[in-house]
């Protein structure tokens, strides 16, 4: 009975920790020292856009128009084509005499790849990916530039802003902001562990490899700290993406997603190693491994609560509190209209990532591995 009580510790802590423990650790940190920007004169640093593309034709006009809004002097945007075999290429060569340029892979490789393709022509000093689903502020380019006159700071990653087609904040709001609240603790520590993979930038001196097999967003930020720098969130410039059309299908981005980020930290396992990365390599630990375990905590957490239901209010307290909550979910599930309540729609998309975190482990040690997909229709 005693281990049993030390496996329900283990398991409430293990369910709190990546959400709420490791936050507060963080805010416990001392804070990096900011080096002394420099002043670059009227002398802006070059930019290279790359917007990722597979299969786009939908909207890729709007967002070239988007981006050749853009506020920032002889900025050079190419479209990294992941063979696409719809119009997305031929509409990328209506915009030829605008300045854009088509890099096409030519067999179907996965984004990164595409983006790679893309890194080798590029002339920019400062490389700033994106994707086609994404609306850009016209003075992002400029915030960025801005950023990066920190010396210190290699990466910069933009705040995503998530809307509904009529621009209210849906099902991820809460936890949208809730993320771009953690990104900015650990933004002021010892870096972002992840991009925002929708829209950010890198310093072209920072890329010494490109594994297209793992998250470019990732990746980035992993270079970036291996080449003593940081990399941050700044609140100033927005990524403003809509929700997915078929919320169905919101499961299998989330499968999607922490599959590749598994598959990222196991190739560069040495990220976990705080005797070389220190402080980055707790905060991968605590934002990235402790989240994934979550699932397999909370199920431990329901199995000791009922095996410990008879030995004291707390477990009594506990066991009452999942099975509602369980009830209230699965209710959600069959009645959508419930989760208009804000309450319950934390409470329903919160559940659902962490059963799309468990089919991803399970996946990810069978040996599954995503390079390629067809975007989520947003």
């Amino acid at each position: 009975m005693q281990a049993l009580k030390v496996l329900f510790w283990v398991a409430l802590v293990g369910c709190a920790f990546s959400y709420v423990i490791y936050p507060m650790l963080l805010r416990l940190m001392p804070a990096r020292q900011r080096t002394k920007p420099q002043d670059a004169g009227p002398q802006l640093p070059s930019i290279t856009l790359i917007i990722a593309c597979r299969n786009e034709a939908g909207r890729l006009r709007h967002k070239l128009d988007n981006v050749l809004a853009l506020d920032y002097p002889d900025l050079e945007i190419l479209v990294a084509s992941d063979a696409s075999d719809d119009a997305s290429d031929d509409i990328v060569r209506e915009y030829a005499s605008k300045g854009v340029q088509l890099v096409r892979s030519e067999q179907r490789r996965g984004k990164e790849y595409a983006q790679g393709l893309a890194i080798n022509v590029a002339r920019g000093e400062i490389l700033v990916f994106s994707d086609a689903g994404t609306d850009l502020p016209a003075d992002s380019m400029k915030l960025l530039a801005d950023a990066f006159s920190d010396p210190g700071v290699g990466a910069v990653s933009s705040e995503d802003v998530f809307v509904s087609a009529d621009g209210r904040i849906v099902g991820e709001g809460a936890y949208v902001r809730y993320e771009m609240w953690l990104r900015r603790l650990e933004s002021e520590r010892a870096g972002l562990v992840g991009l925002s993979g929708s829209f950010f930038a890198v310093r072209r001196s920072v890329i010494s490899r490109w594994d297209h097999t793992i998250p470019s967003d990732f990746a980035c930020a992993l270079q970036t700290v291996h080449a003593g720098l940081v990399a941050v969130a700044d609140p100033r410039v927005k990524g403003v993406y809509r929700d997915i059309k078929d919320p169905s299908r919101e499961y299998g981005r989330k499968l999607r997603t922490a599959v590749r980020g598994m598959t990222a930290v196991a190739r560069w396992s040495e990220v976990l190693n705080p005797f070389r990365y220190g402080a980055f390599a707790f905060q991968v630990w605590g934002h990235k491994v402790m989240r994934w375990l979550v699932p397999w905590f909370m199920a431990l957490l329901l199995l000791t609560c009922i095996a410990l239901a008879g030995q004291g209010a707390v477990y009594m307290g506990m066991l009452a509190i999942q099975l509602v909550g369980y009830a209230l979910v699965l209710l959600a599930h069959l009645v959508p209209a419930l989760r208009q309540l804000v309450p319950v729609r934390i409470a329903y998309f919160f559940v659902q990532a962490n059963l799309a975190l468990a089919h991803a482990a399970l996946q990810f040690l069978g040996g599954r591995r995503i390079v390629t997909w067809e975007p989520s229709a947003r």
